[in-house]
């Protein structure tokens, strides 16, 4: 009698994934429908059993909508990244021996602005990586810096050390505080506190427990350079410290970033979605939004939830009253 298939030998049913995973089994079945990302396999022709190439995509795919890329552009990254041929993926961060390639911002090629970054990044040259983001933001703008050259490179670089046998951990850190510092450094409106009984500031936070911030940073960044008057928390702020900072300040909206479902709280997002404030007669509530992957795959009536930077942009202008064009 031959020995049944183990469970990584069979592949993880869509159930088992999205569990692993954090989203909705619903979500899976979108993806594969839309971009599709899907099993290689079907057992019988018919159930979805994903194997170890197709989890990678997957993970893949959520690391770049929890970063604000929307989800068509993930899904065609997230295969590029993940089924490429070794030796092309290993282009895309250079070993730190190699020769740091020019500039090519003038020449327009977004993909040789990426590897330019992962070089300098590599090389641990700070002053190269702040000069090549500044390059960056001035010639496309901080929403497509953002998402098509900050993204990428900080993904390349995070592929780069989980598969070297974490050597590159230093890397990722310095570009990320490269990329923090260029978006606060980003050019922005003069921003007042908001006139007398118009709309209060954008409040921005991470939910408790939360440590992933630079999304929530370029969202920041970019409202600033639209006038929108902006407060920033960042990491893992205490309910109890948004709810109070909600009282104090009446903002407009509420931005909520997790990243991952283990933090996603809708109670809390509905907390303070019914926080109120104002003199009777004319009490009012911010609109709470939600950012980031954590929330996929949770119904949220009533609570907008952008698919990337450029729509969180729009939504939240229009909340403050300011035009985008």
């Amino acid at each position: 009698m031959s020995e049944s298939p183990s469970p990584d030998d069979a592949g993880l049913t869509t159930g088992a994934l999205a569990h692993r995973l954090g989203v909705a089994p619903t979500t899976l079945r979108s993806w594969d429908r839309r971009y599709g990302i899907g099993p290689a396999v079907r057992a019988d022709g018919r159930h979805r059993r994903w194997q170890p190439s197709d989890v990678a995509v997957l993970e893949a795919m959520c690391r770049l909508t929890s970063s604000g890329v929307p989800p068509a552009d993930a899904a065609r990254a997230a295969k590029d990244a993940v089924l490429r041929p070794a030796a092309e993926a290993e282009d895309a961060v250079p070993e730190r021996t190699g020769t740091p390639g020019a500039p090519a911002l003038g020449g327009g090629d977004v993909r040789q602005e990426c590897r330019g970054l992962a070089r300098a990044a590599v090389r641990l040259d700070a002053p190269a990586v702040a000069e090549r983001l500044e390059a960056a933001v001035d010639r496309h703008g901080l929403a497509v810096a953002w998402q098509e050259v900050m993204v990428p490179t900080l993904h390349a670089v995070g592929r780069k050390w989980a598969s070297s046998g974490d050597r590159y951990v230093e890397v990722e850190h310095l570009l990320s505080w490269q990329v923090s510092t260029a978006l606060r450094r980003a050019p922005h409106a003069v921003v007042t506190g908001g006139r007398e009984g118009g709309p209060g500031p954008v409040l921005l936070a991470c939910v408790p427990g939360e440590q992933h911030s630079l999304p929530l940073e370029a969202l920041n960044a970019g409202l600033l350079q639209l006038g929108v008057p902006t407060r920033m928390f960042g990491a893992a702020v205490p309910a109890e410290a948004l709810t109070a900072a909600v009282r104090r300040l009446g903002p407009v909206a509420v931005v909520l970033w997790s990243q991952t479902r283990s933090t996603a709280s809708l109670p809390l997002a509905r907390h303070l979605a019914d926080t109120r404030w104002g003199v009777t007669g004319a009490r009012r509530a911010p609109t709470v939004v939600l950012g980031g992957a954590g929330w996929a795959g949770r119904p949220a009536p009533g609570l907008p939830r952008p698919t990337g930077l450029s729509e969180a942009l729009t939504l939240l202008a229009g909340a403050q009253g300011h035009g985008t064009a």
